[in-house]
């Protein structure tokens, strides 16, 4: 590629910059002579050489880009470093990751990621119901009894175990339920009939 325009070859890089002119660019053979294709090696080899920038303008998509990185960095060191949501960390280490999902939210995936409402561990902290047992008999209801150990789940729990188990060894983390199984983990969820659990 060459520039087009009306300076000689002693032009340095900046100047060509600062004169606000219109460029064309057009393909010649290299090595063959043309006066301009030497000119735009002899420009290249220039602007290696300089520390200084000669140019000043960045596409906006790539400010955007770089403020949307910078400001995900900051959300992920808040992430970190709370000590709310501890719950829904082990589903969503990453913030990053969590963006990249597309996710229907229903009722019983935002309590069982949450842990918050459905559960009789939840309810029973906060002297809704007298015992945080499950109806299993099988420990205390929680997200991960839910998730691994319910009895009454087991039907549901088999064709999520043979869907991960064609990749993976179960039982899995929560969050490579989420990341590698969501839309598995997503039917499970849903599946549940918290009114006969």
């Amino acid at each position: 590629m060459v520039l087009v325009n009306t300076f000689n070859t002693s032009t340095p890089c900046s100047d060509l910059l600062s004169n606000n002119s219109l460029y064309h660019t057009y393909s010649v053979k290299a090595h063959a002579g043309h006066e301009r294709n030497k000119l735009a090696d002899k420009l290249a080899k220039e602007a290696t050489r300089e520390s200084e920038i000669c140019y000043s303008k960045f596409p906006r998509s790539e400010i955007e880009h770089q403020e949307r990185e910078i400001s995900i960095k900051k959300w992920q060191q808040l992430w970190d470093n709370t000590t709310k949501g501890t719950a829904t960390k082990e589903f969503f280490p990453k913030i990053k990751d969590r963006l990249k999902m597309k996710i229907t939210l229903t009722p019983n995936f935002t309590a069982m990621v949450m842990a918050h409402g459905k559960t009789r561990s939840y309810l029973h902290r906060f002297k809704i119901i007298e015992s945080p047992v499950c109806p299993c008999a099988n420990g205390n209801q929680t997200v991960e009894h839910i998730i691994y150990d319910c009895g009454k789940l087991n039907n549901e729990r088999r064709k999520l175990i043979a869907d991960i188990s064609k990749e993976d060894h179960w039982p899995v983390g929560k969050n490579v339920l989420v990341n590698k199984y969501l839309k598995q983990i997503t039917h499970f969820i849903n599946s549940i009939d918290y009114g006969n659990m």
